[in-house]
Order: C-alpha cells, then sequence, then structure tokens
C-alpha cells in the first residue's frame, strides 16, 4: 500500500433550494406522494416546452463565486442523450462545452497545512426520476415527482490523494452551500451525493491508473470505508498481475465491498447538442457584481472572526464555522445570553454529542436559539444546576419549548436556600466518616465526592457552588 498513491475525482451533485423545478411551476419540496408534483412538461409529455427557472442561474453562479470560478458571460443548455426508465424525456437537459462556472477551487486543511482542490466546472442541469423496486412483487414503480427538480454538478479535478482528504473536501462543500444557501444540504434525502472516480498508481508517476466509478453515495463514512476498500482492492489486483478495468460499481454497505453495476467505456457518447428548446444563458457584468455584492460571510471569514471576536479555540472555530447553522445557533444565542464561552460549550459538547448520537444534521436541531440562550441564562442566575441543564437540552431536544417550562413542570428548579442545603451537607457528613478523614488528610478528591452524593440526594437539585462552601465550613467544624 506504502508503494502506492490514490487518486481521487469527485462529480457531487447538490439540488438546489429553489420553490419550483428547474423548467416548470412544480413544487420541488421532499417527501410528497408519489408522482403529485408532476406536469406535463417535467413527464415530457408531447408539444410540451421549457422555461428555465431564472433563480437556478442565480443559485449556480452564487455557488461558483463562493468557490472562486470563473462565471461564464455565455452559457448554453445541452441535451445529454441516455436511456434509463426514470428519465422520462430519454435525455437529460445539462450543460456540455459551456457550463455557467469554471476552474475554481475549495482550500481544506491537512496534515501538511492548507491544500486548494481545483474545481474544472460547476454546471446546472435537471435531475431524473426515482425507482422504487418491489422486492416482492418483482416489479419497480416511477415516481417522477423529483424528474425536473434543479441540480448543480460540482466536478473536481483529480487533486485529492486519501479518503480523509475526500470527507474534508466534502465537509467544507456541504458547509460552503449551507452558507450561501442555495441547497439544504441533506444527504439523507439525496439532496447531496457524489460520483466518486478512484484510481491508483505507482508512488513518482505521472500517468494517472484506469479509474472505476462509484455513483450517487450521500453518506461521508460510506464514501470513505469505500474509496479505502476500492483502492485496496485495486492494488491487490495489480500486485497480482492482473489489469484494473474501468466500471462502474456499486458499494454494499453491509459487506463494506465495492460489486461491478457495468463496464464503462472511456468516452461514454451521450450526443451532446444544443436545447432547441431553451436560449443561450447570457449574463452581464453588473448581474454577477450584483450577486457576488449579496453574498454572506462564508466559513473562513466566520472562523477567524470567531478567533478574534469571542477568543475561542482553534478546534472549537472550526467546529462551530463549519456549519451555517450551528454558526447562527452560536452567534444569536450569544446575543440573547451574552455568555459565547457558556454557549460555545454547549455546542461543542452536549449538543454536538446528541447529533452523533441520534445521527442528526445540524439543520435539524429542533429548538431555537432563543431557548439555548435562556437556557444558559438560568444556569448564569443558579436557577438550576450544569447538571439539571443537560436534562433541560434532553428535553429540548425531544419537545422543545420554553426551558423556564420545562423546570418548572419538572421541579428541577435548583435548592439554593442555606437552611435546606445544610441539612443535606449535615447528613452526607454523618453517612461518610472515612471521606471526611480522607478530605481532612489532605484528600482533595474526597470533597468531591461527598458533593455528588449531596447531589445524588437532591437530584441534582442541590447549588453546587453552595454545597462545595458549606462542606468545608462543616467539616473545619468536625
Amino acid at each position: 500500500m506504502s508503494e502506492y498513491e490514490i487518486v481521487i475525482g469527485l462529480e457531487v451533485h447538490a439540488e438546489l433550494s429553489t420553490k419550483t423545478k428547474i423548467f416548470c411551476s412544480c413544487p420541488t419540496s421532499f417527501g410528497a406522494e408519489p408522482n403529485t408534483h408532476t406536469c406535463p412538461i417535467c413527464m415530457a409529455m408531447p408539444g410540451t416546452l421549457p422555461v428555465l427557472n431564472e433563480k437556478v442561474v442565480e443559485y449556480a453562479v452564487k455557488a461558483g463565486l463562493a468557490t472562486n470560478c470563473e462565471i461564464s458571460r455565455n452559457s448554453k443548455n445541452d441535451r445529454k442523450n441516455y436511456f434509463y426508465p426514470d428519465l422520462p424525456k430519454s435525455y437529460q437537459i445539462s450543460q456540455f462545452d459551456k457550463p455557467l462556472c469554471e476552474h475554481g477551487y475549495v482550500e481544506i486543511d491537512t496534515e501538511e497545512g492548507k491544500k486548494k482542490i481545483r474545481l474544472l466546472r460547476i454546471h446546472i442541469e435537471e435531475d431524473a426520476g426515482k425507482l422504487n423496486h418491489d422486492e416482492f412483487g418483482g416489479g419497480s414503480l416511477v415516481d417522477l415527482n423529483r424528474a425536473g427538480v434543479p441540480l448543480i454538478e460540482i466536478v473536481s479535478e483529480p487533486d485529492l490523494r486519501s479518503s480523509q482528504e475526500v470527507e474534508q473536501y466534502l465537509r467544507k462543500l456541504k458547509s460552503i452551500l449551507e452558507y450561501i444557501e442555495v441547497s439544504d444540504c441533506k444527504m439523507q434525502e439525496g439532496s447531496l451525493r457524489a460520483d466518486v472516480n478512484v484510481s491508483v498508481r505507482k508512488k513518482g508517476e505521472t500517468k494517472f491508473g484506469t479509474r472505476t466509478e462509484m455513483k450517487n453515495m450521500n453518506s461521508f463514512r460510506s464514501i470513505v470505508r469505500a474509496i479505502e476498500y476500492e483502492a485496496n482492492r485495486q492494488i491487490d489486483v495489480l500486485e497480482d498481475g492482473g489489469k484494473i478495468e474501468q466500471e462502474t460499481l456499486r458499494w454494499d454497505e453491509v459487506s463494506g465491498k465495492t460489486f461491478s453495476m457495468r463496464d464503462k467505456e472511456d468516452a461514454q457518447d451521450y450526443r451532446y447538442f444544443p436545447d432547441p428548446d431553451l436560449v443561450a444563458i447570457k449574463l452581464s457584468d453588473e448581474y454577477i457584481e450584483n450577486i457576488k455584492n449579496g453574498l454572506p460571510e462564508l466559513p473562513e471569514s466566520r472562523k477567524k472572526r470567531y478567533l478574534e471576536e469571542y477568543k475561542l479555540t482553534e478546534k472549537d472555530a472550526n467546529i462551530i464555522s463549519s456549519s451555517k447553522y450551528l454558526a447562527d445557533l452560536f452567534e444569536e444565542a450569544t446575543k440573547i445570553c451574552n455568555n459565547p464561552k457558556a454557549v460555545n460549550n454547549w455546542i461543542i459538547s452536549d449538543i454536538s454529542r446528541i447529533l452523533n448520537e441520534t445521527e442528526m444534521e445540524p439543520i435539524e436541531i429542533p429548538f431555537d436559539s432563543n431557548q439555548l440562550g435562556k437556557l444558559v441564562i438560568l444556569i448564569d442566575k443558579g436557577t438550576i444546576s450544569s447538571s439539571i441543564a443537560k436534562k433541560v437540552l434532553v428535553e429540548l431536544f425531544e419537545n422543545p419549548r420554553d426551558p423556564e417550562e420545562i423546570i418548572k413542570e419538572k421541579g428541577w428548579i435548583q435548592i439554593s436556600d442555606e437552611g435546606a442545603i445544610k441539612e443535606v451537607v449535615l447528613k452526607v457528613l454523618s453517612e461518610n466518616p472515612q471521606s471526611v478523614s480522607d478530605y481532612k488528610a489532605g484528600k482533595d478528591k474526597a470533597l468531591g465526592f461527598l458533593v455528588g452524593q449531596a447531589m445524588k440526594q437532591t437530584k441534582g437539585q442541590a447549588n453546587p457552588q453552595m454545597l462545595n462552601k458549606m462542606f468545608i465550613e462543616e467539616i473545619k467544624r468536625i
């Protein structure tokens, strides 16, 4: 393995967040009943004519500017001919030789430092429909709700050299698209998916090896696993004296292996030609400049600001700025509670942990910044302890509402009454004479144990600062 270099290129498809499809007025919302978001145009009925959605062009140009691309002043739509059951026209309207955006780059962090991943192009196209396979009946049903949903295809140069770099690149690209609000990037819904091209070659060689392609992958974990398996498979074939066949592969998540789907020739003949029903796309300098001026603050800029303005660590600033939704939550909650350090700690620790455990995306966080900000205020005021706040956070994920309403409903208000706390302290001290002796002997951990016992007896509701102070005072008297 160490003698070989992996070469990877990606074709990333992102569904655009327009309200309607690319060439008709059908809605693009996800999850509707099959074939309810369709019309004669997206179903390719004879005599229908497509009309380009201007928002699609605007969003593609936004994506191009945010990824340092050159924007074409003169572009066009082309017909890409191929035959598949969920492609109603038997061709896809895409772009061939005149894409909207070319020659950009996305910068990623690697162990060796910053690395630019070059982009060959970004072009617009329509999505195909979807086949729903009936395992028991043995047939397939076509759902055309997705047919005509607008896509941008972001094609990288073969600059990626490891599965780790691929993950970094995809996460950065996802982050940029979220920030400029052109795609919701919900991978579980297919809004962001990638075709992964993998080849290997001996280190030092300049000629690329024969590549294989894994299509429509929509999970970072699966993409990383698939690249590592496929690279090792190709190396084993070459080491055994075999030859890599150019083909399209299917990744099987359960077995952790790739399987051949079909051979792929070097240049498949899609018989591209300009779509005669659509006019050329001509963009003025003023149009492009207006979109450029309207771009929001991007991830790198936010990260830099968080380091300077909020004094976050490099690691924390990286995590929060990588997601628009986490960054917005952080900033807006900070405005409410004026405690950026506490908000940062909640996002980095407990919120991120729950997101990982539940496999949720930040966009799916059910509570808002106002509720998070109020939670921090309740801790700062001493109304609840940190341990109770963790319980409130779980409630916010399960049934979001005002944190004050939660603690009143659950009876979680912190005990700060000196008399009540003293009663608990004296009880714990009488039950744990050994811990008292240990603390007097200089074992500071014994105090933590005693406080923990008191918190257990009060179900986490006692004020921990008052407990600490009162335990020390009472032990001195013993």
